[in-house]
């Protein structure tokens, strides 16, 4: 078990690390799908094969996520990180150097793999080694981080564009990918984390204490009492919490929020006559609402205290976004922007509930990042879906039939929480 921080600065500081290296994951990650409609133009490649880097990021990134899931309950996280962190940013810098398709498919694919050793690891870190108010906290910044890397990305692509090519896209957050990646490893250490288990003094000497499990060390930690020895198995834990139905719902918040991010661009550039600077930049607007729907998200919570039912009510908002789009899809820019961004937005708060908070409850048995890698992993294979998906149902049915996509996508996903909501609230009070 990770070292727990006593101090508030510490906890704070730790905090920020965690917002940075998630900030810089998503910078490294998403770069390709921001400028993938003025790589169309320049390598002279059609929607489908523009798409399949992406595609394959997403399908390793999901793998990966079950693997590094695994391996972040088990390995030291500060390192893990460090190389996820590093490796991304040298797949980066490959791209920039190499701008051939049959050379950007199998790096962008690697990349993927790279940045599933991110986020499993990062939770562990934050659910063992911060307090129950940090944890809270954490989630919902480290998730704004991520929504603020996306309009940072969006907003960036057509400058570096402008000013330098595409391959700028890749050069400025490659180099930023390796000053991060030094700058967590060497300031993690400052706070003492290290991936061997932390055992006190009396544990060591006590016969008692050394037949407690690592199950009972780590309750003891998420609620600072006497721990009590929990055998229930990881099987009997994903049946009790309906974590299939939380999976299913998942797949689906990934396939509306990564699609529309990947395809708003080629949509505005397609539709509306934008150039390919304006159409990215059009897509900077869509987690803006992404930032205030994760505080939102958050104050709802408080309110519901159930992250099932505040997801239910977001993909429903979802939704009714969709519906209205409808009418406005091929006439109104301005329309189509802010309905893009009610969704995606909503999606982000899917995604605090789901991906975030939901692995927390998991603390107590030691299996936070094995449940945090199986959940994000869920999340990619709808984004991976989509990003070919939603391109080839354009291509031959139009995008007012994507649109109608995404209203039954929001639909199911909210049908599929409401029908978890009462076997999750049973699951939360037993091992409160």
């Amino acid at each position: 078990m990770t070292k727990k921080l006593t101090s508030e600065k510490e906890m704070r500081f730790l905090c920020f690390l965690c917002c940075l290296a998630y900030f810089m994951s998503y910078l490294t990650r998403l770069n390709y799908a921001a400028c993938m409609v003025e790589l169309q133009q320049v390598l002279g490649i059609g929607k489908s094969i523009a798409g399949l880097p992406v595609t394959m990021c997403f399908l390793s990134y999901g793998a990966g996520q079950l693997v590094c899931g695994f391996l972040g309950d088990r390995l030291n996280p500060k390192g893990m990180i460090f190389a996820g962190l590093a490796g991304s940013a040298v797949c980066n810098l490959l791209v920039a150097a190499c701008p051939r398709m049959e050379v950007i498919i199998p790096v962008w694919c690697v990349n993927g793999f790279f940045q599933s050793m991110l986020w499993p690891p990062m939770v562990r870190i934050m659910a063992e080694m911060l307090s129950d108010k940090w944890y809270r906290q954490s989630c919902v910044l480290v998730s704004m981080a991520s929504a603020l890397a996306t309009i940072a990305i969006y907003v960036l692509a057509p400058v570096c564009i402008q000013v330098s090519g595409w391959e700028g896209v890749f050069i400025l957050p490659g180099a930023l990918g390796v000053m991060a990646a030094f700058f967590w490893i060497v300031n993690t250490r400052r706070l003492g984390m290290a991936g061997e288990r932390q055992v006190s003094p009396e544990a060591a000497v006590s016969p008692k204490a050394t037949v407690k499990t690592e199950t009972a060390v780590l309750r003891e930690a998420a609620t600072g009492s006497e721990a009590v020895t929990v055998s229930t198995t990881f099987l009997q834990l994903f049946t009790e919490a309906p974590l299939l139905l939380i999976l299913l719902a998942i797949i689906l918040q990934g396939t509306l929020r990564d699609g529309m991010t990947t395809w708003m661009p080629v949509y505005m550039n397609e539709v509306f006559g934008m150039s390919s600077a304006k159409s990215i930049l059009s897509a900077a607007a869509l987690p803006v609402f992404g930032v205030v729907s994760t505080l939102l998200a958050s104050m709802l919570l408080s309110r519901l205290k159930s992250e099932v039912f505040t997801a239910a009510l977001l993909f429903g908002v979802g939704m009714a976004a969709s519906v209205f789009l409808l009418p406005f899809y091929n006439g109104y820019p301005a329309v189509c922007i802010l309905m893009m961004t009610l969704i995606t937005g909503c999606m982000h708060g899917v995604n605090l509930m789901l991906i975030s908070r939901v692995p927390g409850h998991f603390t107590g048995f030691g299996k936070v990042s094995t449940v945090s890698g199986i959940l994000n992993a869920a999340t990619y294979i709808g984004s991976s879906l989509s990003t070919y998906g939603f391109g080839a149902v354009a291509d031959s049915a139009g995008w007012r039939t994507v649109i109608l996509l995404w209203a039954g996508i929001a639909l199911l996903g909210a049908v599929l929480m409401l029908l978890a909501k009462r076997r999750w609230g049973q699951f939360c009070g037993k091992y409160k």
